[in-house]
């Protein structure tokens, strides 16, 4: 007589999160508040910065973009003592210093006498900071409040937000430009504001990380290795970031003479697009792939779309901005992705570092697109993007390929693999 062993059972799949349960996971209603008057206020001020120090300040152009790009190098700089600080246990401390310092650089910006370039360069200094330290500090803490399996969402649920919080933010100092330097000034003073609400917010949540939840990656040394090829291959991959925002409206200005219209209509649906998918499309592809694959997948989609902007340039500005969709879908997968795979490569006691590299790398990418991409011809530009996103994606399949571990997500909170 033989007996049959019964199969055994998979893992029931954790419930759909709903709103309540991502805001929850993000950190709390008072944190989701927190988030979106952030970013209101960095909506309000931070696409006009250039503009308040040529027209309410009267500095010519070069000095203020020199102040500015003096304030992301110096935020960078910032990175690794945050990182350590993190790792010390710090989460809504170091989410609420990263929004206090920017009421600083605005105070600073405010008192700034006409004419003078180094108060400028000074409130900079200190806005780059906090835009730098802000999205490490972020992760540090969606990552130590929210259940493993609603890890991923809740980050692009955050993105979404802070898209969104954006986005209306801009629209709002747009119509509020026609007043000129008087309107600058008090957008600021709002802008400051808004830093101060949000900050207080954060702060109430009162996240700290005991020393067992300071690293949730279990990755050892092929970890850090797995770690250093993701954090290189980003510096790449943070180029999409600045297509709808730079290359775009080059193409259709300077090679194809569109009307303005026509770049401010991407930069929309761009941002639409981010708000409306990104939840969606990361928690789709977080439950049925592994992470280091769904960013290497993202890789595959944005040259495949910077590959199309060719022949699309020749079939005019329509046939270049319906070719941003596909690219929008790329970036949604990138940063649906690349800030879990990172936490989840940390190396234990290394969660804050990890993250603050990342962030490092991602600056570091911002920092230099611009330059890249204004320095290459137009038919040279989407050939080397491609090309260096697809390199970056093959870097980041390969980490995925040395991890043998198959991702499982429990109810009970089991951290995915990362392969």
């Amino acid at each position: 007589m033989t007996t049959t062993t019964p199969a055994t059972a998979p893992p029931p799949r954790p419930p759909r999160p709903t709103l309540r349960r991502l805001v929850r996971a993000g950190g709390g209603p008072r944190y989701a508040a927190a988030l979106l008057v952030d970013a209101l206020g960095s909506g309000l001020l931070r696409p006009f910065l250039l503009l308040y120090g040529i027209s309410v300040l009267h500095l010519d152009a070069a000095a203020t973009g020199l102040a500015m790009t003096g304030g992301i190098v110096a935020g960078l700089a910032c990175m690794p003592p945050l990182g350590r600080w993190l790792d010390r246990g710090a989460r809504s401390a170091a989410v609420a210093a990263a929004m206090l310092v920017r009421v600083v650089g605005v105070a600073v910006l405010l008192a700034a006498p006409t004419g003078r370039a180094a108060p400028f360069a000074l409130a900079a200094l200190f806005l780059g900071i906090g835009n730098q330290a802000w999205p490490a500090a972020h992760a540090a803490l969606v990552t130590t409040v929210a259940e493993a399996h609603l890890r991923d969402t809740a980050l692009a649920a955050a993105r979404s937000v802070r898209n969104a919080g954006l986005g209306l933010g801009a629209l709002l100092a747009t119509v509020c430009l026609t007043g000129g330097a008087p309107a600058l000034r008090a957008l600021a003073a709002v802008s400051g504001a808004g830093f101060l609400a949000a900050a207080a917010l954060a702060r109430s949540v009162r996240v700290t990380a005991g020393r067992a939840e300071r690293a949730p990656g279990t990755a050892a040394d092929g970890g850090t290795r797995r770690l250093r090829a993701v954090l290189l291959a980003n510096v790449v991959y943070v180029f999409c970031l600045n297509v709808p925002e730079v290359a775009v409206p080059l193409v259709l200005v300077t090679v194809l003479h569109a009307s303005p219209a026509w770049p401010a209509a991407v930069f929309v649906a761009n941002t639409v697009l981010v708000v409306t998918l990104q939840v969606p499309v990361t928690g789709w592809a977080a439950a049925r792939w592994p992470r280091a694959r769904v960013l290497a997948l993202s890789g595959a989609v944005l040259a495949a779309s910077y590959l199309a902007f060719l022949p699309a340039t020749a079939l005019g500005p329509l046939a270049v901005a319906l070719v941003t969709i596909p690219c929008t879908l790329g970036e949604i997968l990138y940063a649906g992705s690349a800030t879990p795979l990172v936490t989840a490569l940390a190396p234990a006691g290394g969660l804050g570092r990890a993250l603050s590299r990342l962030q490092f790398s991602t600056g570091l990418g911002l920092a230099l697109s611009p330059a890249v991409i204004t320095a290459l011809a137009p038919l040279a530009l989407w050939p080397a993007l491609a090309g260096a996103t697809l390199a970056a994606a093959a870097a980041v399949h390969r980490t995925g390929a040395r991890t043998a571990q198959p991702q499982v997500r429990s109810r009970t909170g089991g951290r995915p693999a990362v392969g």
